[in-house]
Order: C-alpha cells, then sequence, then structure tokens
C-alpha cells in the first residue's frame, strides 16, 4: 500500500478501531448482573457477577479477594461472600487481575470497608493510584476513571502472595495493561490437587495501537511475552477475569448437574489461548500493513509459531 494511500484510509480506520470500551460496558448488562457465588474447587470460590469475574480464596487465617470490579459491584462481591458464610471483613488481602476500571473500580471501598491490604503489579501501580488517569489508552477518558487507591505492596514477576495455607504466584502478562497479572494457585480439593490459572487478558482492545504506539513502544513485544507465559504454565482450571473467557455459564450449569470437575479444562485453556495468539497477530499484521513497522520494533513473528 502507497504512504499516500495509507493517509487517505488511515482516518477513516482509527475511526473505527477507537471505540471506547466504556460504551460495551456501559451496554453489558452481564458486567453488573448477580451470579450465585458458588466453590469451585477446595478453598476457591466465585463471587463475581455473569461476566466480570471475582474471586475469594478462604483460609483460615483470612480471606484474598481478586478483582474489586466495578465500584457498583463491591455490594455484589460482599453479598456473594457473606452468601457462602464467610465474613467481608474477614478479607485481608486484596488483588487484581489488571489496571481497567472493570476490574479495578471498586478497590478504595473494599479498601476502606475491609482494611484490607492492596497488592498489584508494579507496572499497574501509578495507574490504579491516579485513578486510571496514566493509563496509555483511556488516561484522557473521564468515563474510564475511577477512585483513586494505594498500593500497599507493589509486585514484580513471579513473587508469591501467601495467607494462611493458601499461595498464589503472579505472573507478568502484559500488553493488555502494562501489568497485566495472570494468578496462578494449586488448590486440593479431596484426593487431587490442581493447577489453577486465572488469566488477566490477552486481548487487544478496540483502538490499541500495536505499532508506532509512543505511550507504549514496547505493547506489541509485551504482548508476544505474554502468549509466551500462557503457554507454558501448567493448567488444570481454567479461570479468567471476564467469565466469558471460560464458559463460566455454561460450566457452572454442568457443576450444577453434578459434573464435580466441570471447571478441569486445560484443553480448553490451550484453545482459549491459541485464538488470542491468532487474533493479536491478525492484528498486529493488519495494522503493520496499515501504519508500517517501527525501526525498533522486536516483534518476530517466525520466533513463535502460529497456533
Amino acid at each position: 500500500m502507497s504512504a499516500a494511500l495509507r493517509r487517505l484510509i488511515a482516518p477513516a480506520m482509527l475511526a473505527m478501531i477507537a471505540v471506547p470500551a466504556t460504551l460495551h460496558g456501559q451496554s453489558n448488562r452481564d458486567w453488573t448482573t448477580p451470579f450465585p457465588p458458588f466453590r469451585i474447587a477446595g478453598n476457591l470460590y466465585y463471587v463475581g457477577s455473569k461476566d466480570l469475574a471475582s474471586y475469594l480464596v478462604a483460609t483460615p487465617e483470612g480471606h484474598i479477594l481478586i478483582n474489586s470490579s466495578l465500584e457498583a459491584s463491591v455490594p455484589l462481591i460482599r453479598a456473594s461472600v457473606e452468601k457462602l458464610g464467610f465474613k467481608f471483613t474477614d478479607v485481608k488481602i486484596l488483588l487484581i487481575s489488571h489496571a481497567h476500571w472493570d476490574h479495578d473500580a471498586g478497590s478504595a471501598a473494599i479498601k476502606k470497608l475491609t482494611g484490607a491490604a492492596y497488592a498489584a503489579m508494579g507496572s499497574d501501580v501509578a495507574v490504579v493510584e491516579s485513578g486510571g488517569g496514566t493509563d496509555f489508552q483511556y488516561g484522557n477518558d473521564a468515563a474510564m476513571r475511577y477512585p483513586a487507591a494505594k498500593v500497599d505492596r507493589i509486585l514484580h514477576d513471579g513473587n508469591e502472595v501467601r495467607l494462611g495455607d493458601a499461595t498464589l504466584v503472579a505472573h507478568l502478562t502484559p500488553g493488555h495493561t502494562k501489568g497485566c497479572t495472570t494468578w496462578t494457585m494449586k488448590v486440593s480439593d479431596g484426593t487431587r490437587t490442581y493447577n489453577v490459572v486465572i488469566v488477566g487478558s490477552p486481548n487487544v482492545n478496540p483502538g490499541y495501537r500495536l505499532v508506532r504506539n509512543a505511550a507504549y513502544p514496547a505493547i506489541a513485544s509485551d504482548y508476544e511475552r505474554t502468549f509466551e507465559v500462557l503457554r507454558a504454565l501448567p493448567v488444570d482450571i481454567f479461570l479468567g477475569a471476564h467469565g466469558g473467557y471460560f464458559d463460566l455459564q455454561s460450566k457452572y450449569a454442568r457443576l450444577q448437574a453434578g459434573d464435580t470437575k466441570a471447571f478441569v479444562d486445560p484443553d480448553g485453556y490451550q484453545r482459549y489461548v491459541a485464538d488470542r495468539e491468532n487474533a493479536f497477530r491478525r492484528e498486529l499484521d493488519r495494522q503493520k500493513a496499515l501504519f508500517g513497522s517501527q525501526r525498533n520494533d522486536r516483534i518476530d513473528a517466525r520466533r513463535t509459531p502460529r497456533r
């Protein structure tokens, strides 16, 4: 494609791909629709909505909550925790999958209600503590802002978060945000011990620039790193930041029908990761054709085979 043609097409293409995620959130009722809280396996419980996933890891020393979701989600999460028979005030540690408002906007309220220590991946801390103001994509979008919250512990790739008999490992899987985090843990259920993976997000949002991105020059190579990490993780139980990632509703129906291993889905996990990697590569190729490759782009599609 000639440079002149790119200059003509680019504005129209940008207008199409730059639809704010806010619009999707406002129209997605599943984000705020309650979902029955339930035990996934061992001491791991689901306490989120139909699509915004929050998880409770219960221990004798208190509990760990993963994802505070929207500000409006806090009463729903609290009700789910209490419906399971736990005290919301026993939440001692708050974690997130990544610093987007649909996963961390409720953090300030939860800290205030529980006194929980808030831990977040280092590359997302500035976004969390600015209430979304320093986000590379949405920082100037007032609709994506939320109450800022102080982070009590800065995490790095491979750090462990421990409470009671629970240990979670933080895996840096950047791209979607600079500090996007995939959590892993082991849970014992009966005579089995399962590897649990809670995927942060491998998705390329509408409007994300994968080439010539001045606000996030390493975005494409960070996505590459993410897929390398995700492919290598041992997994039995596949979970994620959104219920749609892992077919929450259909698996829950199977669980209710008596399938105790409904959430054990290593094959589904591999299919999901492969699908998201292919989507990333298609978008990267499209943007390279449209905008041209940046000189210092570290992407080499030959290095990681398409799956």
